[in-house]
């Protein structure tokens, strides 16, 4: 992957292991030009200088944002070869969700990966090796318990790439998404914090949790010109744990 430039947004979360850093210390390792994007000034630059990315602040559920930052990307870099996109959800029950929290839930999970494709394109079709990759979760197949707002908005992640995997195939991009199931993130750990439920991980038939690591492999392997022939696919990262078969 040497010489490949890497757009990952908004990548980092408040940790250290998270699943966006995961992926940006994988392509960074692989001699990737990685740029991260959050809104905290303190673990952007920490991070950022650490596996040697370029660290962009930058709010992307607002309009303007996501092209700015792939305009910095292409103007310090010469190109832009992969757009990856990952966003957690928010939290709530069906009964108190109102359309006002789907808007916001959208504003903050679907329309920043729409902006970002569209202010991509033409960059990657200029790329020899084109990627979207977006990073959605397991609850677009089996929806997940108290997460009404995310689990209405997710499957429009979906639903929407479908579509550019058609339109740019002709072109040699791929787009593909990546749900991941119980990964041992540190937020694992902020929701659990007298220890994770041993019946967890039992459920699971591989029964453990998987790392951040093994998450962050699969997604580089869909970014690399390795995945060539694969596109408009979910991939699940859950140890087996989903169940559904369509």
């Amino acid at each position: 992957m040497r010489g490949a430039h890497r757009l990952v947004a908004p990548g980092f979360s408040g940790s250290s292991s998270g699943l966006g850093l995961g992926i940006a210390e994988v392509l960074a390792a692989e001699d990737a030009d990685v740029v991260v994007t959050t809104l905290r000034g303190d673990v952007r630059a920490s991070h950022a200088a650490r596996i040697g990315a370029h660290a962009v602040p930058a709010d992307l559920s607002r309009p303007g944002e996501p092209a700015r930052v792939v305009a910095e990307t292409v103007r310090r870099f010469g190109g832009l070869d992969i757009v990856l996109w990952n966003s957690g959800g928010p939290p709530g029950s069906a009964l108190e969700l109102t359309a006002e929290h789907v808007a916001e839930a959208a504003e903050v999970v679907l329309l920043p990966l729409v902006r970002l494709v569209r202010a991509g394109a033409g960059h990657l079709r200029r790329s020899s090796a084109g990627r979207i990759l977006a990073i959605t979760t397991t609850g677009v197949r089996e929806p997940t318990p108290g997460m009404a707002a995310s689990n209405a908005v997710r499957p429009g992640i979906h639903g929407y790439l479908k579509t550019p995997a058609t339109e740019l195939g002709p072109d040699g991009i791929t787009v593909n998404t990546l749900a991941p199931g119980r990964i041992a993130t540190p937020r694992r750990d902020a929701v659990f914090p007298d220890g994770v439920p041993p019946g967890l991980a039992e459920e699971i038939p591989l029964r453990r949790w998987g790392t951040v690591r093994e998450f962050a492999d699969v997604a580089a392997f869909l970014a690399s010109p390795r995945a060539a022939y694969l596109t408009g696919t979910t991939t699940y990262v859950d140890g087996g744990l989903t169940r559904s078969a369509s």
